[in-house]
């Protein structure tokens, strides 16, 4: 069983790694050109939008086909992945980590069926008709049944987060807000739950502590040093400028794909998170507006006179705590990082060859 898990881990892994290049690419783009950024531009921000919601969806759904079944799975994975983009409002990378395989894997079952029945100088013809059907069917099913389900599993987290803030329990928060952000739903978690409550609250006393749960960037922080610290590979040489993207550009997303690619390090995350969290009800910490995007410095502009040690020390003990565990798993369970390692694991599940 774990040897399967291991092997599970790995190919999501291997689904998400090669992409990391294009998701600092975004994080680059969206900390220089959106309003809040270095160097605001209506045009350039235009790309930001996009490239989220199509391209690195995509990118990922292609891959997790190529795994499968080479290019003609990736294609039709890309393919099927359009359908869920379509199907949700939200960024649809866990859709695609889903469509992708499938598409790769029915596209390749189907060749096997057809493969000694297509007469000879037919061949192109059936193999572009077959994959072009396929690709049509899964879109439509995508479209029908996955993007309604993420929808509400999105919308059944933030009753989660809503019920334990209305309950007291606000560092057992983390335990839905972390796992929801690495799904890339944290938008919905931040500005559709967290940030009118903490809008309310400001009005009452000035300061909320609902503007940190989500947007804290210290454990962020303390997962990609970890990675740099005691990672190996791509995650290793990748991690330092993510981090300087995550923590000074406030773009949290970049960090996501390090969880994705090694799902036990969600556990960073939490610790990173609760200890945060319980710092910042000890000391009665809060902002008066949402940090955007959740970088220090905006942190610094919508932190309330005397609240830095109580705002700044969560961030610290967030990325220390985040660090430790991260390292810890690191040096336990090192992530299995390449794709070559992801589609030996899929052959010894299956006993043969993925490609033709």
């Amino acid at each position: 069983m774990r040897e399967r898990i291991q092997q599970f881990g790995s190919f999501l892994a291997a689904m998400v790694i090669p992409n990391i290049g294009a998701f600092i690419a975004w994080g680059l783009i969206t900390a220089l050109f959106i309003p809040t950024g270095w160097l605001p531009n209506e045009g350039f921000e235009k790309l930001v939008g996009p490239m989220i919601v199509y391209l690195l969806p995509i990118l990922i759904g292609y891959t997790g086909g190529k795994l499968i079944y080479d290019t003609r799975g990736g294609v039709v994975g890309a393919a099927a992945t359009m359908g869920v983009i379509i199907g949700a409002d939200i960024p649809m990378f866990l859709g695609a980590m889903v469509m992708g395989p499938i598409g790769g894997y029915l596209i390749m079952k189907i060749d096997e069926a057809l493969e000694e029945k297509i007469p000879v100088g037919f061949e192109m013809l059936v193999n572009n008709f077959t994959a072009g059907f396929l690709a049509v069917g899964l879109v439509l099913v995508a479209n029908v049944l996955i993007g309604p389900i993420v929808e509400a599993f999105s919308t059944t987290l933030g009753a989660g987060v809503q019920l334990l803030i209305d309950m007291r329990l606000l560092p057992l928060a983390d335990l839905i807000i972390e796992p929801a952000k690495v799904l890339f739903l944290n938008n919905a978690i931040n500005h559709g739950i967290l940030s009118p409550l903490g809008v309310a609250e400001v009005q009452e006393n000035g300061k909320a502590i609902h503007f940190l749960l989500e947007s804290n960037p210290g454990p962020g922080l303390g997962l990609l040093m970890a990675y740099w610290f005691a990672g190996e590979g791509d995650l290793k040489s990748t991690a330092p400028g993510a981090a300087i993207i995550h923590f000074l550009g406030g773009i949290h997303e970049i960090y996501f794909p390090y969880v994705l690619a090694h799902p036990i390090m969600i556990l960073a995350m939490w610790a990173g998170g609760m200890v945060a969290d319980f710092w910042f009800v000890i000391f009665d910490a809060g902002l008066v507006a949402t940090p955007s995007p959740g970088s220090i410095f905006a942190y610094l502009a919508v932190t309330p006179r005397g609240s830095y040690f109580a705002v700044f020390g969560g961030v610290v003990v967030g990325a220390l705590a985040s660090f430790a565990v991260g390292t810890i798993i690191l040096r336990l369970s090192p992530v299995r990082r390449t794709a070559e390692e992801a589609e030996a694991d899929v052959v010894a599940m299956k006993g043969r060859p993925l490609a033709v």
